[in-house]
């Protein structure tokens, strides 16, 4: 009935009221800088009707002011609005006592910012509260954290829709484990590993390349190739440039490649939306995707429009910006614990890192969350996010880190949350969660032999090597996401690229996979040519025992792999004689050759040390959670899909390359949708 659901909004929007006053009267009765009554004191009636009109014209101002100064703020960078969300609402609360009717109210600057910020989340939890029970209020509590309201008019398939949760840098082991332990009560529930209900879904790992990054990975599933992605970062020699896979305009490159490739947009081509990723996928709707990002802002440009989408609300803003904050100082006090217990391995995490997590765990994920929601309300085919909160995290702490461990619980509710929004979408949804790679812990190269990649491949060279080892930035992908919200295009970890001395080996880290390259040779070196110009190199290299092996070009066998004592095995000989590689496991040597056969593979392709026992791998990046290269975890991601789906691995062979998952994915959306044709190819289709 019509009128009974304006009576519930109209009583809920009373409670909130009500609850409103009272918290601005418990207030001022606890803040000495705050009082609701004149000097020479106020009836409790008179007091309560103060309260009463500052609590209302607080929350219209808050209703109405606060999208326009959203709107007004677009130039400000989005991890500083934030920031300014708690000086804006106590603006707003100042403004609304100045227009009480009642005269009465004053309150200092300082403790307006408090009394607004303790006002905005008292009635945002209210609001919740009441919302729970009544399905179109929620519905309609969820609409509001949409990136874009569903457009008048817009056709919505009957047929299920397919949602995609990329869960940034947790392993197939990871996941399980924190199942077991009952971290993940959500992903448990859909696995019936309680064995009360039948499951939902089913849970597979899959193999990556030897690149085992997002870069390469998320370009496979979402664009179907990773084909010239050696590395997180590598040098090409014929452009004189370096290719870092966190920088817009590389990925900007990368796709571009990939789409020339395979003469496709992508996986999300057909009514699809992007939140989140490196890369678009062809999507129409995109939002904190960086490749997009040095683009000029206009239709065609929203990497940054899902922040200021989220901050809009206001209840969203403060609730956000507090659990920012909070994630500051348990990060401070999580890094302090550690280096007080003596935790080792161990990195710095100081500077502007607790920053960088605080956004990753809260704002990123608080703001791709509800993009997600917004496009199941919306009614979208295909959704692909990315949440990086557990890569960031577990890069500095460790994946088997308990601090790594409490941001897969805050994941879970998450994935609990969009659950509960695809109740109420106007189409069914079918969820699929997985990973890009997972993480393999272990001591940085750096620690445990005082030196790093690019000092030893000097050694080996005869160039001087400097008295103190210098310290190799980080390639966490969150730090794209942080520089995408400050408007910051083309920068990277590693700060504007410096020039390169053409009479110098250009030396690159992703985690434990290195790259050597020499620019000033304009092809890719032989192992003879090496030999030649830097006789020491090589064994200096392959006999080092933080290194697992190396991969060259070589004249007489086309490539080499190289390990210590002499070692050399032809790449076509490695399934009968895999040598150094036989520690990597299976599907370590095809994952070589492929590598190998790149036009802008390094000249020499450094592999770390791994324990197959534990695990462990020597990060060439200061991480004790690291990926990039082979051994270890950082290797096995998961697929959790609907039993409702087919089968991920239909022939039995195993899946193996994000290619292959690429083509899992279209599978699906073909079972769910039919042929992919676009549902409106006119105007309104090329605007979106």
């Amino acid at each position: 009935m019509r009128w009974r659901r304006v009576a519930g909004q109209i009583g809920r929007s009373v409670t909130v009221w009500a609850v409103s006053t009272l918290t601005m009267l418990v207030l001022a009765g606890a803040l000495p800088d705050f009082r609701l009554q004149s000097p020479d004191g106020d009836s409790a009636t008179r007091i309560a009707v103060t309260a009463a009109c500052g609590a209302g014209a607080f929350g219209l101002l808050s209703a109405l002011a606060w999208p326009v100064l959203v709107r007004l703020l677009l130039l400000v960078p989005a991890l500083f609005l934030g920031l300014l969300v708690f000086f804006l609402n106590g603006s707003l609360l100042l403004l609304a006592l100045r227009v009480n009717p009642s005269g009465r109210g004053e309150v200092a600057p300082e403790t307006a910012v408090i009394v607004a910020a303790v006002m905005s989340a008292v009635a945002s939890a209210t609001g919740g509260a009441l919302a729970v029970r009544d399905d179109d209020a929620y519905r309609r509590r969820l609409l509001r954290l949409a990136v874009r309201r569903r457009r008048a008019g817009r056709p919505c398939a009957s047929t299920p829709g397919l949602v995609c949760v990329q869960l940034d840098g947790v392993g197939h082991d990871v996941l399980t484990a924190a199942v077991r332990d009952g971290l993940m009560p959500t992903v448990a529930r859909w696995l019936a590993t309680d064995g009360v209900i039948p499951p939902t879904h089913r849970l597979a790992s899959w193999r990556t390349d030897w690149s085992s990054q997002t870069g390469a990975s998320q370009l496979g599933i979402l664009h179907g190739s990773t084909y010239d992605v050696p590395a997180f970062r590598w040098y090409e020699k014929d452009r004189g440039e370096v290719m870092v896979c966190n920088r817009p305009t590389s990925a900007a490159e990368l796709q571009r490649r990939a789409v020339a490739r395979t003469g496709d947009g992508g996986l999300l081509t057909v009514d699809g939306a992007s939140r989140g990723n490196l890369f678009s996928g062809g999507a129409g709707e995109q939002a904190l995707v960086l490749s997009i990002a040095t683009r000029r802002r206009g239709r065609g440009n929203r990497s940054r429009a899902g922040y200021f989408a989220y901050f809009s609300d206001p209840a969203n803003a403060v609730r956000t910006a507090l659990s920012f904050f909070a994630e500051i100082g348990r990060e401070i006090g999580q890094s302090t614990r550690a280096r007080f217990a003596g935790r080792h391995p161990r990195v710095g995490r100081g500077g502007l890192y607790p920053f960088v997590r605080a956004f990753a765990t809260v704002v990123e994920r608080d703001v791709v969350v509800a993009a997600v929601m917004g496009d199941l309300l919306a009614g979208r085919t295909a959704v692909y996010a990315d949440l990086v909160a557990y890569d960031e995290v577990a890069h500095h702490s460790g994946p088997d880190s308990r601090d790594a461990r409490q941001v897969l619980k805050r994941l879970d509710r998450s994935l609990a949350l969009i659950e509960k929004a695809a109740e109420h979408a106007p189409r069914p949804y079918r969820l699929v969660v997985l990973s890009d790679h997972g993480q393999s812990p272990g001591e940085t190269f750096r620690s445990r032999y005082g030196l790093t990649l690019a000092d030893l491949v000097r050694a080996g060279s005869g160039l001087p090597v400097p008295r103190g080892a210098g310290r190799t930035p980080s390639g966490a992908e969150a730090r794209a996401a942080v520089r995408v919200a400050l408007g910051r295009a083309d920068g990277t970890d590693d700060g504007p690229t410096p020039p390169v001395r053409r009479s110098e080996p250009v030396v690159l880290a992703s985690g434990n996979l290195g790259l050597v390259s020499f620019p000033d040779v304009p092809h890719r070196m032989t192992k003879e040519e090496i030999d030649a110009r830097h006789p020491a190199l090589l064994p200096t290299l392959a006999n080092h025992p933080g290194i697992g092996f190396l991969l060259v070009r070589s004249a007489e066998h086309d490539g080499v792999v190289l390990g210590p004592c002499g070692t050399e095995i032809p790449l076509a000989e490695l399934d009968e004689r895999p040598g150094p590689l036989a520690r990597f496991g299976p599907g370590a040597a095809d994952a070589v050759r492929r590598a190998h056969s790149f036009p802008h593979t390094a000249d020499i392709m450094v592999n770390s040390w791994h324990d197959p026992a534990s695990g462990e791998v020597h990060a060439f990046e200061e991480q004790i959670g690291s990926h990039g290269g082979l051994g270890g975890a950082q290797s096995r991601p998961f697929l959790l899909s609907p039993l409702t789906l087919s089968l991920p691995d239909e022939d039995g062979a195993g899946l193996s390359g994000a290619e292959r998952l690429h083509g899992v994915l279209r599978r699906w959306l073909g079972e769910l949708n039919g042929p992919e044709v676009p549902l409106d190819a006119g105007p309104e289709r090329r605007a979106a």
